[in-house]
C-alpha cells in the first residue's frame, strides 16, 4: 500500500483502502482553504499598493505644500521690501519738495509780483 503524501506539510496520510473519498474530501477542503489565503494575499497587496500610491500622494502633496510655502514666504520678504523702499522714496520726496520750496521762497525769481495792482 502506497501512502499519499499531504503536500502542505509533506507527511503521509494514513487511509483506508475500503474508503478513499474521506481522502478526497479532505484535499478538496484543504485547497479551498488555500484559496482563501490566497484571494486574502493577493487583496493584501492591493491593500498595500494603494497604500503605497496613497503614501506617494501625500508625500507629493506635502513637498508641494511645502514649495508653495516657501514661494509665499520670498514674495512676503519682496513685498515689505518694496514697502520699506516706498516708504523711503516718499520720505525723500518730501525732504526735496521742502527744498525746492525754500530755494523758490529764497529765489528773487520765483517771488510773486503784483503787477496789477502796481499799474492802477
Amino acid at each position: 500500500m502506497e501512502l499519499p503524501l499531504d503536500e502542505e506539510d509533506g507527511t503521509f496520510t494514513n487511509i483506508s483502502l475500503a474508503d478513499d473519498s474521506e481522502y478526497r474530501s479532505r484535499k478538496r477542503s484543504s485547497k479551498v482553504e488555500r484559496a482563501p489565503t490566497t484571494m486574502m494575499n493577493a487583496d493584501m497587496d492591493a491593500v498595500e499598493a494603494e497604500n503605497q500610491v496613497e503614501l506617494e500622494e501625500k508625500t507629493r502633496l506635502i513637498n508641494q505644500v511645502l514649495e508653495l510655502q516657501h514661494t509665499l514666504e520670498d514674495l512676503s520678504a519682496r513685498v515689505d521690501a518694496v514697502k520699506e523702499e516706498n516708504l523711503k522714496l516718499k520720505s525723500e520726496n518730501q525732504v526735496l519738495g521742502q527744498y525746492i520750496e525754500n530755494l523758490m521762497s529764497a529765489s528773487s525769481v520765483f517771488q510773486t509780483t503784483d503787477t496789477k495792482s502796481k499799474r492802477k
